[in-house]
C-alpha cells in the first residue's frame, strides 16, 4: 500500500511508484541525510502527547515507545524525487516475472483453503487477493525494515506533511496498546506501511480482520489475516463479485480514444466500435461497464479496465501498479509461468528484464570491479552509476544506466556473466567493444583493485572457472 496510498489526499507523487512513462537519462543521487535537532524533535513529541490525534492514546503507550532521537534517513526518503524513472515495461517486467509467478502459484496451493473461505466471506477471487500479496511484499518475503515508530514520530515533527504523519504515529501506537500486534514486529516501509499486504495505521484500525480466530489482528505473522484483510479492503472499496478486472484488448483499425480510466462505456459500446480480446477473440459478457486504457500510448497494449481495476488502483494510486497486480492475478489463475508478456509488444526495443535479470546484472558489474553494493536484484542509484561506467567504457552512447535487455546482453556477452547473448546495442566505435575469450583475466585487475580498496568483498571462484565477487555480509 506504501506511501502513494496516505497520498490519495494530497497530489499525486511520483516518488512512489516510479513508473511515469519516459525514462532520462539523468543520474540523480539520493541528497544526503539533514541534520534533525534531537531537542526539537523531544519538544515536538511533548507537545503531541497532548493534541486530538494522541486522544485515546495511554501515557505508558506513548511514553514507551516514543523515540529516543529522530531518524533523518525519511526525511531524505520524502523529498527523494529520482530523475531516473521507470517506463511501464520495465516497472511491470520486475514485479510480474517468472519467480514471482511460480511463487504465487505455490502461494495459491498452500494457501487454497483459506482464500476459498475468504471468498465465500468478501466474494474477492483468490487470485485477486494473491496478486495484491505478491506485489506488495513478494508473498512476505519483504515486509520492510524500518521501525515505524522511529519512522512516524521523525515525520510527524520534520518536513512537510506532518498531520497526516501525526495521525499515522498516533494510530500506529493504538495498534501495539490493543495487543493486535507485538511492538518489535512494527517495521515497515520509510512511511509507515508494514505487514504482509502492507497497510498504513489508519488502514489497519479500519480494515483489518482477524481471520484465524486468535483474538489478534496480526497483519505480520499471520497470513490468513493479512489475506482477509487484504479481501476486506478491496470489498469496502467496491469490488464486484464474479466480474474479471478487465481485459487485454485489440483496438479496430483508425479507433482513436483518450486512456481515461474514469471514462467506462458499456461493453456493448465496445463491440460496436469492433474491439476484441487480444488474441481476436470475441468481448466476453462478464463486465458491465469498462474503460479503456493505454500504458503506453497508442501503440502499446490496450486494456478494457473494470470496477475491480479501480478496487486495485485505490490500494496505490496508480495505473501501473494496477496493471501489476491485474496481470499477476491473471497469471496465477491460469497457472503457467511459461510466458509472462502481453500479447502486443510494448512499443520499445529495450525490453524490461526479470529479477534474476537484474541480480544477474549486478553480479556481473561486481565480477567487473564496481561496487554496487548487495546483490539484491533491485536496481537502484549505484548500480545505475556503475551501469554508467561500464557503457562509458564500451562506447556506449548514450551511456543512460538503463538497466534493460540491451544492457543485459552487452554485459553478459562482455564477459562478466555467466550466460552470452546477442548484443543489442550498437557501440559509438565499433573497434572498441570486443567480447573477452578469458573472462576470468579480462576482470582480474578490476576485481583486484576492488579488493584491495573495499575489505567486504572477497573472490570466489565458481565450479567452471569463472571468477565472481561476494559481500561478505551477505553470507558467503
Amino acid at each position: 500500500m506504501s506511501y502513494m496510498t496516505f497520498n490519495k489526499t494530497f497530489a499525486p507523487l511520483t516518488i512512489a511508484i516510479g513508473c511515469v512513462l519516459g525514462s532520462t537519462t539523468a543520474m540523480a543521487a539520493k541528497p544526503a541525510d539533514p541534520y534533525l535537532s534531537n531537542s526539537e524533535f523531544q519538544q515536538c513529541l511533548d507537545r503531541l502527547k497532548g493534541t486530538s490525534d494522541f486522544r485515546g492514546v495511554d501515557s505508558f503507550t506513548f511514553n514507551n515507545y516514543r523515540p529516543s532521537q529522530p531518524d533523518p534517513s525519511v526525511i531524505s526518503s520524502l523529498n527523494y524525487q529520482p530523475e531516473f524513472q521507470k517506463d511501464v515495461w520495465d516497472y511491470l517486467a520486475s514485479l510480474v516475472d517468472k519467480e514471482r509467478v511460480e511463487d504465487g502459484i505455490r502461494a495459491k496451493r498452500q494457501w487454497g483453503d483459506t482464500l476459498r473461505q475468504i471468498e465465500a466471506r468478501y466474494g474477492v477471487k483468490p487470485e485477486h487477493v494473491l496478486g495484491v500479496w505478491g506485489v506488495e511484499s513478494n508473498f512476505g518475503q519483504t515486509l520492510g525494515k524500518k521501525p515505524l515508530f522511529d519512522s512516524l514520530a521523525t515525520l510527524s515533527c520534520f518536513d512537510r506533511r506532518q498531520s497526516y504523519f501525526r495521525g499515522e504515529f498516533a494510530n500506529a501506537l493504538k495498534i501495539v496498546q490493543q495487543g493486535d500486534i507485538a511492538p518489535n514486529d512494527m517495521n515497515g516501509s520509510w512511511a509507515g506501511a508494514f505487514g504482509q499486504t502492507q497497510f498504513m495505521p489508519s488502514t489497519f484500525l479500519e480494515l483489518a480482520v482477524d481471520f484465524d480466530g486468535d483474538g489478534r489482528r496480526d497483519l505480520v505473522n499471520s497470513v490468513p489475516d493479512a489475506l482477509a484483510s487484504t479481501a476486506n479492503f478491496l470489498s469496502k472499496r467496491g469490488y464486484r463479485s464474479g466480474e474479471p478486472w478487465g481485459y487485454e484488448v485489440k483496438k479496430p483499425s483508425g479507433f482513436w480514444a483518450a486512456s481515461n480510466r474514469k471514462d467506462k462505456k458499456s461493453m456493448s459500446y465496445w463491440r460496436g466500435k469492433g474491439f476484441t480480446l487480444a488474441n481476436g477473440s470475441p468481448l466476453p459478457y462478464d463486465l458491465d461497464q469498462a474503460a479503456l486504457i493505454m500504458p503506453a500510448g497508442e501503440q502499446g497494449p490496450a486494456f478494457l479496465v473494470g470496477k475491480n481495476f479501480d478496487t486495485f488502483y485505490s490500494y496505490n494510486a496508480s495505473e501501473n501498479y494496477a496493471l501489476a497486480i491485474a496481470h499477476l492475478s491473471d497469471l496465477i489463475a491460469r497457472g503457467d509461468s511459461s510466458k509472462t508478456d502481453f500479447i502486443t509488444a510494448w512499443p520499445t526495443d529495450d525490453p524490461g528484464i526479470s529479477r534474476l535479470q537484474s541480480r544477474e546484472i549486478q553480479q556481473a558489474l561486481l565480477n567487473a570491479g564496481y561496487d554496487i553494493g548487495e546483490v539484491d536484484g533491485m536496481i537502484g542509484d549505484n548500480t545505475r552509476a556503475a551501469i554508467v561506467k561500464y557503457q562509458t567504457s564500451k562506447g556506449v552512447y548514450p551511456a543512460d544506466g538503463h538497466a534493460g535487455q540491451k544492457f543485459y546482453n552487452l554485459i553478459m556477452q562482455g564477459g562478466h556473466g555467466s550466460s552470452a547473448q546477442s548484443p543489442l546495442y550498437a557501440p559509438k566505435r565499433s573497434s572498441v567493444w570486443q567480447p573477452s575469450t578469458n573472462p576470468s583475466v579480462s576482470s582480474s585487475d578490476n576485481m583486484g583493485k576492488l579488493i584491495e580498496s573495499k575489505q567486504g568483498y572477497r573472490r570466489i571462484v565458481n565450479a567452471d572457472g569463472s571468477i565472481r565477487l561476494v559481500r561478505v555480509d551477505a553470507g558467503e
